[in-house]
């Protein structure tokens, strides 16, 4: 009786065991199934983000460059002007030739004290006198495709052109578009400013420039523009 009592006693305890063993393994499983399902989310979450990155530093402004896109006009007027006198003379090229307007904008404003010639420690004095400064332009990039005539205007300064302007004409390939100088000023020629800047440039068919006051009149301009060759 004793026998078959400890037989019972052992096949009980025998099932208890397995079916233990089978109870682990199946958590063990299921917890080595879960571990692998989160990593593959994890890995599939990091390539979504890898990618949305990769996306977004494909699309950074930073890293790209604005260029404002051709009109379809085949005229294009550039100018740079500090006190509006020279806007005014590029705003009515503009009309009489049905031009496109780019206006050639300062990283750094200048004020009325940067344009004093008569403190030799302003900003512009300081400029003119060096050859090698070339002040940054804020405007964006402009594309010349489509152009064939370029009216570029500034005032003088000091018997010049601005710096600024070196700037501008280094930055581009004008090609065989054909450049016409224009400034104002109170009194002073145009001077050598537009045969330097046809050096600086070093590409573009140079006109001879032509000075004008800010009260210039359309007709002025009209007559002058007809008879450019």
């Amino acid at each position: 009786m004793k026998k078959l009592f400890s037989i019972i006693l052992m096949s009980i305890l025998t099932f208890g065991l397995v079916a233990c063993a089978d109870t682990s393994e199946n958590k063990v499983a299921d917890e080595n199934s879960f571990v692998e399902e989160s990593s593959t989310v994890t890995e599939e979450t990091n390539k979504n983000v890898l990618q949305e990155n990769i996306t977004s530093e494909e699309k950074s402004p930073d890293e790209q460059e604005t260029i404002t896109e051709p009109s379809g006009k085949h005229i294009l007027v550039v100018y740079f002007s500090v006190t509006g006198n020279t806007k005014t003379i590029a705003e009515k090229i503009a009309t009489l030739t049905d031009a496109d307007l780019y206006e050639i904008k300062p990283a750094v404003e200048y004020t009325d004290a940067d344009i004093d010639y008569g403190d030799s420690n302003s900003r512009t004095s300081k400029e003119q006198n060096d050859l090698s400064v070339r002040p940054e332009i804020q405007s964006e990039t402009i594309s010349l495709e489509g152009y064939d005539t370029i009216y570029i205007g500034y005032p003088i300064w000091w018997g010049e052109e601005p710096r600024i302007m070196d700037t501008f004409v280094e930055s581009y390939d004008f090609g065989d578009i054909t450049m016409i100088p224009f400034c104002t000023s109170g009194s002073s020629g145009i001077g050598n400013s537009g045969k330097n800047l046809a050096d600086n440039a070093d590409s573009g068919n140079w006109l001879e420039g032509q000075r004008f006051s800010a009260t210039a009149s359309e007709s002025e301009l009209e007559d002058w523009i007809s008879n450019l060759q």
